[in-house]
């Protein structure tokens, strides 16, 4: 192999996305049966069993997983212990998927984890690329001896590669119809996969939930006879006031007389709110285990986590948001967050998405509040064509801006924004991490006025 680092890094990559990679395919061509844990089980035994040298908070839902781990990781840290955070996918940088204490993994890190997997994949036909990215992430936390670590579940949760784990908390967050070929096509069914990250015992907390899952929910709890608490109802939460830097909020447990307590959090919208109070609850769970988070180091970490591409605003003219929404629910959310934050503002979107979501049920959120929309699509083999787009945007009263080229976008957009609208790039977060990186990369050319220039995510 060369000897230059940032190669050895690319090849190192290339064997991980060399296997099967379901991210990639369209999700009604993929059989449920596909997904298994066994492999997994038998791969970390051939590696030694990394997942044992860790506890762990273990994190499922259909949104809002990566807003709750980035919460729990940050007030970890906070509170001094080094953590490990495992989500997906990432914004611009793969290594951005496996953390210790916000910093990701070195490239020499990755290439040593790497070269350990080549040993054993041999001896595991099927083995697909998630896991053995799965098993990097448990080699890594093991090896920097992580005292605690946050690992989002990739999708689903029952058959998931990340629910090998014996966590000290699992979490559900909001869950909503998405990946319907592989979940089910009720929120019974889709909570029934979520709630397979369950353990006998282990106490569970669960966001605000549709009655439907709800009660899903509730019953594998009991029948694991795990602990459940429910967030808006065990632990209620108020939003205070908000600005377009932060929010303040406040939390108190159900019955309880003592004074609310209140934090901030940089990540913006009510669903946030929700988020870290998810966040909070599930590092209260933690404290049996000695894992003990103090009102002041959640305080601290929640006024400094990080998730960038979640209702980020540059703030200038015109203002531009950056959001992953990628189903209708979020779509919803994403919607009453920006009547919240720019009421009355024209609305110029710039829109991609994967074919295989509800890009019809999307737009029914989206685009009746949309003055202009031009198309985006991101260089992913499930993004859905501007053909496709257009034909499903031409029943909305909108005015659909062609560009050229992808860098033409920005352009067209803000001419049309001016200076009394508002650019809301979404429909996907692979969509927001190619934008994103384009608009860093040109907001000078733009002559763009900021009052809060963006810094890079990555090192």
């Amino acid at each position: 192999m060369t000897n230059d680092p940032q190669n050895t890094y690319q090849q190192a990559l290339d064997f991980l996305l060399s296997y099967v990679d379901f991210s990639l395919t369209h999700q009604e061509r993929i059989a449920p049966e596909r997904f298994e844990l066994e492999r997994m089980v038998n791969l970390l035994d051939l590696l030694g069993n990394p997942h044992h040298s860790f506890p762990a908070i273990h994190i499922a839902g259909t949104k809002g997983k990566g807003s709750v781990s980035a919460h729990c990781a940050a007030a970890l840290k906070a509170a001094g212990y080094r953590t490990g955070l495992y989500t997906s996918p990432h914004l611009h940088d793969f290594r951005e998927r496996i953390q210790v204490n916000g910093e990701p993994i070195s490239t020499e890190d990755f290439v040593n984890q790497t070269e350990k997997l080549k040993t054993v994949t041999d001896k595991l036909p099927g083995i697909t690329s998630y896991e053995l990215q799965t098993a990097l992430a448990f080699l890594h936390f093991a090896a920097m001896h992580v005292e605690c670590a946050v690992v989002e579940v990739g999708m689903g949760g029952r058959l998931d590669s990340t629910n090998v784990l014996t966590p000290l908390v699992s979490v559900i967050t909001n869950i909503s119809l998405d990946h319907t070929a592989i979940l089910g096509n009720t929120l019974s069914e889709i909570a029934g996969e979520k709630g397979g990250i369950i353990k006998p015992y282990v106490p569970v907390v669960s966001s605000p939930q549709h009655p439907e899952a709800l009660e899903k929910l509730r019953s594998i709890a009991a029948n694991e006879k795990a602990n459940f608490t429910l967030v808006g109802e065990d632990l209620l939460v108020k939003a205070v006031s908000h600005t377009l830097e932060q929010q303040t909020f406040q939390l108190w447990w159900a019955g309880e007389e003592d004074q609310p307590k209140q934090f901030s959090t940089r990540l913006l919208g009510q669903h946030q709110i929700e988020n870290a109070a998810t966040a909070y609850a599930a590092l209260q769970a933690c404290a049996p285990a000695r894992i003990t988070v103090s009102d002041e180091a959640v305080a601290k970490g929640f006024a400094q986590v990080d998730w960038p591409g979640r209702f980020e605003i540059y703030n200038g003219t015109p203002p531009v948001v950056f959001d992953g929404a990628h189903n209708r629910h979020s779509a919803k959310v994403l919607h009453e967050t920006m009547q919240t934050y720019f009421p009355q503002q024209p609305i110029v979107l710039v829109f991609g998405a994967s074919e295989d979501k509800d890009i019809a049920g999307m737009f029914a959120e989206l685009l009746p509040h949309t003055q202009a929309l031009l198309f985006a699509q991101a260089k992913h083999p499930r993004a859905a064509s501007e053909e496709k787009l257009q034909q499903l945007a031409s029943q909305y009263d909108c005015e659909i801006i062609s560009a050229p080229e992808i860098e033409d976008v920005f352009p067209a957009a803000m001419q049309k924004a001016g200076a009394e609208g508002v650019i809301l790039v979404t429909g996907s977060l692979y969509l927001v991490g190619q934008m994103r990186t384009l608009w860093l990369q040109k907001m000078a050319e733009y002559r763009y006025n900021t009052s809060n220039p963006p810094t890079e995510r990555n090192p």
